[in-house]
């Protein structure tokens, strides 16, 4: 088979980059032992990557998400709700705080601040 050129390739993916970027996660995939699957006639695994992608022998929306979940640190878990029953009880750490008990919190941090403090005492070299 002749050499594949981008040419080949572009009508499969949708632009020049994502082509770029999915025939080298191919190309590294099969550096890493993953089965060619077209014939790889001593061609190197960039070449045999492009041949793939044109000879629609991978899905590029599925290459693509393979992509995506390789370059991923942790995989989401959708995880339950809690129960109506566990949101009742109250935390202390996280307690709503009411407006009143905000503005007396803040108006004795304020009066607090505005006594005046003794001066320590010391020896100071001056």
């Amino acid at each position: 088979m002749a050499r594949v050129t981008v040419e080949d390739c572009v009508d499969k993916v949708s632009n020049r980059f994502d082509l770029v970027l999915l025939s080298g996660f191919r190309a590294r995939q099969l550096s890493g032992g993953a089965e060619p699957i077209v014939d790889r006639d001593r061609d190197k695994n960039p070449v045999v990557a492009l041949r793939e992608i044109a000879a629609k022998s991978l899905k590029p929306d599925d290459l693509k998400e393979e992509y995506i979940r390789s370059l991923q640190k942790h995989a989401e878990v959708d995880e339950p709700e809690p129960a109506p029953e566990e949101d009742v009880r109250e935390d202390v750490q996280h307690r709503q705080v009411t407006e009143e008990e905000l503005l007396r919190a803040l108006t004795s941090e304020a009066q607090r601040r505005a006594e005046p403090q003794p001066e320590p005492e010391g020896d100071y070299e001056e």
